[in-house]
């Protein structure tokens, strides 16, 4: 299973977990990263470097966020990649 960003992720957007990621699966909006499940790998190289603890592996994700398991799915496909550390929104 794929590995999904949750509600912390939401104008924070730190970038560092974008960086590692082997795959170039996360994708980007305005408020958020997301993770295209047909993209990930499920290696959890993201995991350690979120700073606000926002992305789980799909089946550890906790309840209160489970709707973010879709979220990320529907929004992956019409956003564009982003692989690079940028500035965050929660320090602009």
């Amino acid at each position: 299973m794929p590995h999904v960003v949750c509600e912390p992720c939401i104008k924070c957007k730190y970038t560092q977990c974008v960086a590692v990621c082997p795959v170039e699966s996360f994708r980007e909006d305005e408020e958020m990263v997301v993770i295209d499940p047909e993209v990930c790998i499920d290696c959890g190289a993201c995991v350690p470097e979120c700073p606000v603890q926002a992305i789980y592996p799909a089946e550890e994700v906790p309840e209160k966020w489970k709707s973010f398991i879709q979220l990320n799915a529907d929004k992956a496909p019409n956003l564009p990649p982003i692989n690079e550390h940028k500035t965050p929104l929660a320090e602009q």
